[in-house]
């Protein structure tokens, strides 16, 4: 059956409960799944049977589903074709602003740093590339959730709990919707010292990306000011829009 955009439904709808299952923290049950989807649960099953024959679900022996292996190397292939094109962006956001810069991508109810390129400074921040970070606490989570619908928000924040790395941390849903609405209006994120002491990040989502994702500066207070700041944004604007114009592209080929 084809949808009126040109799509294969089937195949459509496979993504849906491939991505569901990430949303969900890379398992779930056919239970949970039918809550979250609209498609009849016999559906579900036949979609998932077929995901499974070719690899990119697996069945647990407790009868959850996860994601399957052959999902790997298609996201080996997709990250290396982002830092591809991420690599450059962010040097040139280091060469002009003399800190780190990094690509953060929602990863169940946090963001993974899938790119990065540090400060040539001695003192500096510096996260590997693979680590995750929550998504109320850190500048490039801040600006990822600012481009989810409320419900999702809600549904994220409370599955991870809203740890609290330092006493700057939002601990409260009231104060997590107030910074996504704080960042909402302004166009980027900030964490002062939210999720490190000592470091402060700015940082702005990637319109229109197929995956919420965002880029943040960070470095020392002593250097991010409010000065430094204020140059960062149109670099940033600057900088999201080659990288969501790049995926745009690609997408569109």
């Amino acid at each position: 059956m084809v949808e009126k955009s040109g799509g294969v439904q089937s195949v459509e709808r496979a993504f849906e409960l491939m991505e569901l299952i990430g949303r969900a923290g890379g398992e779930c049950s056919l239970t949970e799944l039918s809550a979250e989807s609209p498609l009849p649960p016999p559906t579900i099953h036949r979609l998932l049977r077929t995901l499974v024959g070719v690899g990119y679900v697996r069945q647990l022996p407790n009868r959850r589903y996860a994601l399957g292996p052959r999902l790997i190397r298609l996201g080996v292939v997709a990250n290396r074709q982002l830092g591809a094109v991420a690599g450059p962006v962010l040097q040139s956001l280091v060469d002009l602003l003399s800190e780190t810069a990094s690509l953060a991508v929602l990863d169940g109810d946090m963001v993974i740093y899938t790119g990065q390129v540090p400060s040539a400074r001695l003192m500096r921040t510096s996260d590997e590339v693979g680590k995750r970070v929550g998504l109320h606490t850190s500048g490039v989570g801040k600006a990822v959730l600012a481009e989810l619908d409320d419900a999702r928000i809600l549904k994220l924040v409370t599955q991870s709990g809203l740890p609290a790395p330092t006493t700057n941390s939002a601990t409260t849903l009231s104060a997590v919707f107030a910074n996504v609405e704080r960042v909402r209006n302004d166009g980027y994120a900030i964490d002062d010292e939210e999720l490190e002491i000592g470091v402060r990040c700015v940082a702005m989502a990637v319109p229109g990306a197929p995956t919420p994702m965002a880029i943040g500066i960070s470095g020392p207070t002593t250097r991010v000011s409010k000065d430094m700041i204020a140059r960062a944004i149109p670099a940033l604007r600057n900088a999201t829009g080659v990288i969501s114009e790049a995926l745009v592209g690609a997408n569109e080929q």
